[in-house]
This record gives C-alpha cells, sequence and structure tokens, in this order.
C-alpha cells in the first residue's frame, strides 16, 4: 500500500511539474512570438517534444497541416539513411569481353563541382574497356508536382535525372573585352553541341537592363546571354534540359578517354551487376541539409526508390514510406516531391518532430548531428551563434512560410525536439527569423 501511494504522489508531482512548464512556456510564446503583429496575422504550428520521457512540453496548433518548404528534406533525408547504405551507388556495371554495361542510379555527384575525387569516372577511365549505358527508357519526371513555372531558369531547380551530370546545371560566363577583341564565352560542359542536344547560345545586347541575364528556352538548351554592356565579366548557373538520358550521356562520353555508347533496352536482370560506389553517403546528405540543395534532394529520394523499387519513381516511393516505414505518423501529411520545393507539401509540426525522432532513434543522435547544420553554419549561418553546437536543425523557406526543425539542448542538459512552422506571414522574412531566434533561445534557456 505504501509502495502504491508512493507511485501516486510521484506520478502526482511529475504531472504537476509538466502542466506547469506548460504554463511556462505558453507564457514565453504568447510573449515574443504570438503578440508580434507579423506573426499574429500569420498561421503558426509549435511543437517541443522530450524524448527522454516520450511526451511533448509544449504544443500549439501542431496537428495542423502546414507548407512546409524545404523542411520536407527531414523526410528525403530519412529515406536515404534508410535505403543508401553508407556510400552512394554512381551506377551498377557488368563486365562482358571487352565492354563495361553500366545502369544509372541517379547518383548526383557524377562530375560535380562540390567533390574533389570521381570514383566512377576514374573507373571507368582507368580501364580500356569501352562503356554502354543502359536505357532502359523509365526517365524521371524532370520536374515535380507544383514546382513553379518561373524557377526553370533558376539554379535552385535544375531538372531531374537518371544520368545527372555536373549536377544537371551549365555555368556560363560572358567575357566583356575592352581591348577591341571580340566578346567571349566560357561554358564548363564540352558536350554542348547542336547536333546532340540541341545546343544553341545567343547573344544579346540591352543597356536599360540594371543586371546582366541568362534565360534558357523551355524544352532547349537555346540559351540566351542578355548584357548591359556595362560589367567586365558575367558569371551564371542555369539548369540544362535533361532530355531524359541523353544530355547525362554526352557528359559521360565527353568526360571518357574512349569510346562510351547508349544502348536501349526493356529487360535487366539486375541481378548479373555490381555496385559501383561513388560518394560517402553522408557527405552528400550533409551537402543537402546545410546548403538545402534541392537537386540532391530530388536525387536522394529516386535513388532511395532505386534500391527499395528497383526503379527510380519519387511518387511511388513516397506511397511506398508512407504505407510502409512511416505507418505511425502522427497526421497523414501531404507529400509530393523531395526537395519541398512544391507548395502541395503539407505536414504538421508534430510529423516533424515525429521522423527527427525517428531519425535519432534508427540511426543515432550523433550522425544526425553531423548531418544538421548549427549555429553559424549552412542555412543557420547568420543565426543562433549564442547557441552554437546546443542547436542543430534546417530552415525551410518559400515566400511568406518559414520552417525551422531540429534538437536542441537546454541548460539543464535536457534534449529536446522542435518543430515551428509559419505559413501566411507579412512583412519581412529576416526579422520572422529573428523573432523564432530568439524564441528557441529562451525555450533553451528556460526549459525543464
Amino acid at each position: 500500500m505504501n509502495r502504491l501511494f508512493t507511485l501516486l504522489i510521484s506520478f502526482f508531482l511529475f504531472a504537476s511539474a509538466a502542466a506547469q512548464h506548460s504554463k511556462n512556456l505558453t507564457k514565453l510564446t504568447n510573449k515574443l512570438l504570438l503578440s508580434d503583429s507579423i506573426i499574429n496575422g500569420a498561421h503558426i504550428g509549435i511543437s517541443i517534444y522530450e524524448p527522454e520521457t516520450n511526451s511533448y512540453v509544449y504544443t500549439y496548433n501542431a496537428e495542423k497541416n502546414f507548407i512546409p518548404a524545404s523542411n520536407t528534406k527531414f523526410f528525403t533525408l530519412y529515406a536515404g539513411m534508410k535505403y543508401l547504405g553508407n556510400n552512394i551507388i554512381g551506377a551498377y556495371y557488368k563486365i562482358s569481353n571487352d565492354t563495361i554495361f553500366l545502369l544509372p542510379t541517379g547518383d548526383p555527384t557524377y562530375l560535380h563541382p562540390d567533390f574533389a575525387t570521381h570514383p566512377v569516372h576514374d573507373f571507368l577511365n582507368n580501364n580500356n574497356y569501352k562503356v554502354v549505358l543502359l536505357d532502359d527508357e523509365k526517365y524521371p519526371v524532370p520536374y515535380g508536382k507544383g514546382w513553379a513555372w518561373d524557377d526553370q531558369q533558376e539554379d535552385y531547380m535544375p531538372q531531374r535525372s537518371s544520368f545527372p551530370g555536373c549536377g544537371n546545371l551549365l555555368k556560363l560566363e560572358w567575357i566583356k573585352n575592352n581591348n577591341a577583341k571580340p566578346d567571349e564565352f566560357q561554358y564548363d560542359l564540352a558536350v554542348m553541341n547542336a547536333d546532340v542536344i540541341d545546343f544553341k547560345l545567343t547573344k544579346k545586347t540591352d543597356t536599360t537592363l540594371s543586371e546582366n541575364t541568362i534565360t534558357r528556352a523551355a524544352g532547349t538548351n537555346h540559351f540566351t546571354v542578355t548584357t548591359n554592356n556595362k560589367l567586365k565579366t558575367f558569371t551564371q548557373e542555369i539548369p540544362f534540359e535533361t532530355f531524359g538520358l541523353q544530355t547525362g550521356f554526352m557528359i559521360l562520353q565527353h568526360s571518357l578517354y574512349h569510346l562510351a555508347t547508349l544502348q536501349k533496352t526493356k529487360h535487366i536482370n539486375r541481378d548479373e551487376f555490381t555496385p559501383m560506389f561513388s560518394q560517402k553517403t553522408d557527405a552528400v546528405l550533409s551537402i543537402m541539409m546545410h546548403r538545402s540543395d534541392n537537386f540532391y534532394a530530388e536525387q536522394t529520394l529516386l535513388m532511395s526508390a532505386n534500391e527499395r523499387l528497383g526503379y527510380m519513381n519519387e511518387s511511388d516511393m513516397i506511397d511506398t514510406l508512407l504505407q510502409n516505414d512511416l505507418t505511425d505518423i502522427p497526421q497523414h501529411p501531404r507529400w509530393v516531391d523531395g526537395s519541398g520545393l512544391s507548395r502541395y507539401n503539407l505536414f504538421s509540426p508534430n510529423d516533424f518532430v515525429y521522423i527527427i525522432n525517428k531519425i535519432q532513434n534508427e540511426f543515432g543522435v550523433e550522425r544526425l548531428k553531423n548531418i544538421l547544420p548549427t549555429g553559424g553554419t549552412g542555412t543557420l549561418k547568420n543565426y543562433f551563434h549564442a547557441d552554437s553546437s546546443f542547436i542543430f536543425a534546417k530552415t525551410g523557406s518559400l515566400s511568406n512560410n518559414y520552417t525551422l526543425c531540429g534538437i536542441l539542448t537546454t541548460q539543464k542538459n535536457k534534449q529536446l525536439i522542435f518543430s515551428v512552422m509559419l505559413n501566411n506571414y507579412q512583412g519581412s522574412g529576416k526579422a520572422v527569423r529573428r523573432l523564432i531566434e530568439g524564441y528557441l533561445h529562451e525555450v533553451r534557456v528556460r526549459a525543464p
């Protein structure tokens, strides 16, 4: 009887303390966030969870759906950590007589300037074999559902493809020559020629422009450089048209010392092929989360699909994850892409607490910390300097929308998982970031 009484008292004290902590965070939230005019006119959801006690410390609209923007990448991160192993498979290969047959895997790192070494490229060049890239014509859709049409010119929205090269970006530089010599164009893809991938480069001059521009006609590789004739040089990265596997193959062909051909095929037994590894998986995932790299995110989900399903289909992979790995997610989301470029995505703050908790439970908190930015780095470069090494998180932003999710350690050495999601605000994005930064700093200081 005494033991039961003691347990009841302990439970009562714990419940009372939890209620008090929630009350304190309610006051803090009202004071620092909800009373602000920018926040007050928007939609906000907050979820703060303590893994040690398996309890929510504070919630506000935590079960409601919000546009997550780039924080969608947390779910892509889980897929990559779950299905890609320790090393990215750059291609599957089979050697027959004097020929290497390659199966593409969606690896985004082939000849990508982020990496100093390129194992797949080196393997192919160090072997005196002909290379045949196999094409099953099952190409990923180049753009996601709901992606903004006018963003296809931007370097943050390269096309998805089964065999990317150079990040699926063309780097163009215009060099104005003031010594009576012709202006020059330089670009980093020797594969750009009209016979193969419809390459065309046109220069125009418009002195009324405040900035130089480079544009590409949709569905082509026709680039137009329009200069105001004022700047000496001008450099821009712009996505190129992949034409399914065609542009990737041309990058492969022109990067090798020997013959490469493209062969269409419909029936492939992948069991006959050997994986050829490229980069460390966590190196790719870390760049994806630090830089909020949309291209790496989209390709990560495609690569995960290729390993889990045997083919590259983003929608099928999302359905598979939700129906198998993520069946206990708090609120069933609408999830349509790997990067969060689409405004069709809808997740709740509780969903992000759930996926972050799942990631650290399955793969370890230290591995998660090594992948996520901390204060002063990545997407937190200008924020949380005072809390660096105590907070590991990622931002997500689209116009009028901002989210921040991650883990933090309180001054009392308690770990919390948090998600703050703000939609439809009007006003300064920087002001919103500073408000949420100040709020989470106080949570770290005052939370139990």
